[in-house]
């Protein structure tokens, strides 16, 4: 197989939750709804975005089971399963599994830094164990250890239901060495940037497309630039990455980033709450009016709104 099984847009989708804390499925449909009618090319749910971290065991199987309903095979989903241990992971994998998940994606263990024989062994030892598809995910921002290119290498030769690679570097240096490491050898191998501004310049370099939280309130943006990538529409392609080249200050606007954006979606006519799990809290009205004004700047949300 030469062509990757995952590529495009896929967003990293918030979980939704009402003010008590309880997962709020109504308002999840309503969002699962409204991306499933956008461009996007699938849906990744319990990522970063999805609040997995301040999340319950339960509460991410429950997340899980009802968002791979709910898209009912209309697009392909992907469950995030990270643990820091190796065993809880492969146990949440083998749940993605069972409930009809397309995919999983896996950053890391965090907390304690990995040799490259212990990283190497826990996402084989996971690899060995599903039957499923695995994305790595590489975010040393929040690890605090970036996924060694020879390591993604070595995976990816050794282990064919390894298919790709979610890069949340901020930076296009490993996007670049590891698309020239392993797409001589693996070309079904699907190299996504994990920040949304790193799009244009991965698919340039040969990269299969983006995992932005930005797609969840513009996929206009994102899709738009794949769309143009693949058309060959230079111009517009620009155009587009000059627009979402306003995006990335949205995530700083609180941290966590949780509610910047609900609150994003909920200002392009998506009616969901804007509820995270502490410790986040509310945003302020400050915070609200900076996520407005940055919206509009990239061209999102009309003057008026």
């Amino acid at each position: 197989m030469n062509q990757p099984r995952f590529s495009g847009v896929i967003p990293p989708v918030p979980t939704l939750f009402d003010a008590h804390g309880e997962f709020d499925g109504t308002a999840q449909a309503l969002l699962i709804e409204h991306l499933v009618a956008s461009p996007i090319n699938g849906l990744f749910f319990l990522g970063s975005a999805g609040e997995f971290a301040h999340m319950s065991e339960a509460q991410r199987a429950q997340v899980a089971e009802f968002c791979v309903k709910k898209v009912a095979g209309r697009k392909p989903v992907l469950i995030g399963i990270a643990h820091c241990g190796t065993q809880q992971t492969i146990d949440a994998g083998l749940h993605a599994q069972k409930i009809g998940a397309s995919g999983v994606v896996v950053v890391n263990p965090w907390y304690n830094p990995l040799s490259e024989a212990n990283l190497l062994r826990h996402y084989k030892s996971i690899a060995s164990a599903l039957e499923l598809p695995i994305l790595l995910y590489n975010f040393p921002a929040l690890t605090g250890q970036s996924i060694p290119v020879n390591v993604i290498l070595e995976l990816a030769l050794n282990c064919p239901n390894i298919v790709g690679l979610k890069d949340t570097v901020d930076t296009l240096s490993h996007i670049r060495e590891t698309i020239h490491a392993v797409k001589p050898v693996r070309p079904d191998f699907a190299i996504f940037a994990g920040y949304d501004e790193y799009l244009l310049g991965t698919l340039i370099l040969g990269g299969d497309g983006c995992i932005p939280a930005s797609a969840n309130f513009a996929p206009q943006l994102t899709c738009g630039i794949l769309d143009a990538w693949r058309k060959q529409d230079l111009p517009r392609a620009i155009e587009l990455q000059q627009s979402l080249s306003w995006i990335p200050s949205l995530y700083s606007t609180d941290l966590p980033f949780y509610n910047a954006v609900k609150y994003a979606i909920k200002l392009t006519g998506v009616n969901i709450p804007v509820h995270s799990l502490a410790p986040a809290t509310p945003l302020t009205e400050e915070m609200k009016v900076e996520i407005g004004n940055i919206l509009r700047r990239a061209g999102v949300i009309n003057s008026a709104s």
